[in-house]
Parts: C-alpha cells; structure tokens; sequence
C-alpha cells in the first residue's frame, strides 16, 4: 500500500524531501494542502510541482530524472525558420496569460480532459498578477495561434504547458521564450516530465539530485521581475534572424 504524507493546509512552506519521492509513479511527492500563492512559490524553489486532474486530490511531484531545456542549445531548426519566413507571425510576453493558459487546457486529440482545471487557472493567474507567472503568445494578426507559460522564481523558469493552432508556433514560443531567458542569464526551462516530444524539440533528461542543485542555486539568485513587463513586441522573422545570427556566430 502506498502511504503518502500528507501536506498541512496551515503550513504552506513545509513539503518533504524532494528526494523521497516514489519510484513508481515516478517522483509522486504528497498530497493536499492548497494552491496558494506561497505554496506554490515554495514549491517550484524545491523543485516540487502539483499535477493532479480535475477531481483529484492536489498531487505533488519531483521526478527523477528530471525533463530539462538548456537556453543556449534550444535554437530554431531550418523548418521552423522556414515556417515563419512565410508566415507574418508577432511574438508578445505577458499579454495575454490567461488566454494562453486556456488554450493549453482545450483537451488534445485523443485526451478526455485535461490536468488544467479552472482552479489551476486561477491559481496560476493570481501568480501573474503578482508577477511570478508569464507568458509568450504568438499571433496571427488578432489571433492568438501559440503560446507557453510558466513560472520564473529568480533565474529560476519552471515551464509548465504549451499549445499550438498552427505547425510551429508552440516551438517559435518556446525558442523565444529561450532567448529571452538567455540574455537574462537564464541557463535552463525545467520542462518537468520527460516525453518524445519534448525530447525532439530538445530536451534532455537530468538526475533528480543535480537538477534539485540548479533550483538551489537559480531560484535565490535575485532577479528584476518588473523586466518581464517591459519586453517590446517582436515580428517572428526578426527574432529568428537574430536568432540565426547567434547560431552562426
């Protein structure tokens, strides 16, 4: 049988080793507690994260090993670049979060529902108002076509879901989000549980035990969050070409 702790509701800063995690399901830490602000925030600064479907309990998780994107290797591949060298795609942060988080939870192909409820929703919006929790959007003109979020605590960025409506928007969000976080001395997006997909796009797997060494290190390491607010739109083909120019550099 398995017995997980469970979490205190009047404790928020209290969860349990990360590196006691099960072994199978792979990383399932605890259960309970809530979703505010200061337990999610303690959470992430532990390499901790919920994940749970709607009607469950609140789960958390530390797996191991640990999915991760390094930001001076994720570069845009030849057919991205020439996706966007046909497409007048812009490239936005923080302007629609919310909206992002929406079209991250539309159930994919094949999926019943999705881990994405309405109270995650709010919980993680909460964040952005309070400047934790961000966003890049690409659009089409008016409509939003791709987009990823997550969640930044120092240097720190902790990726949480992202979604496309069209062939490589998903990766021009997350190769933008890259260079942002690049020349804000960002090393690494923790992309959580690894998959093939997120493998293809460039991810690779860590041990747990150097991972849970980066979040130490990254999440009290200070950093402006008000920066977030102040990044300027960008038409997808220049971010590409400086981008381009970096790789041939």
């Amino acid at each position: 049988m398995i017995r997980l702790p469970l979490l205190d509701e009047h404790a928020p800063d209290r969860f349990p080793d990360p590196r006691s995690a099960l072994i199978e399901p792979n990383g399932l830490l605890a259960f309970g507690g809530d979703l505010s602000t200061q337990r999610l925030l303690t959470a992430y600064a532990r390499g901790i994260f919920p994940w749970f479907n709607e009607g469950e309990p609140i789960l958390w998780w530390s797996p191991d090993p640990r999915c991760v994107f390094h930001t001076d290797t994720l570069l845009p591949n030849r057919s991205l670049r020439r996706t966007v060298a046909n497409a007048a795609w812009q490239v936005t942060i923080n302007r629609a979060f919310r909206e992002v988080m929406r079209a991250c939870a539309a159930p994919r192909p094949g999926q019943a529902g999705t881990w994405i409820s309405p109270v995650m929703i709010d919980a993680y919006g909460t964040l952005h108002d309070m400047g934790y929790a961000h966003s890049v959007e690409v659009w089409s003109e008016d409509r939003l076509i791709g987009g990823v979020y997550g969640v930044a605590i120092g240097h720190l960025f902790c990726g949480e879901s992202m979604f496309s409506a069209c062939s490589g928007s998903s990766k021009l969000a997350l190769c933008a989000l890259a260079a942002l976080l690049r020349e804000w001395d960002f090393p690494l997006i923790d992309a959580q549980v690894s998959n093939p997909h997120l493998l293809s796009l460039g991810a690779v797997e860590t041990p747990r035990q150097v991972f849970l060494h980066h979040v130490a290190e990254l999440s009290s390491r200070p950093f402006d969050q008000h920066r977030w607010q102040n990044v300027p739109a960008m038409p997808a083909t220049r971010l590409l070409h400086a981008e381009a120019v970096r790789w041939s550099d």
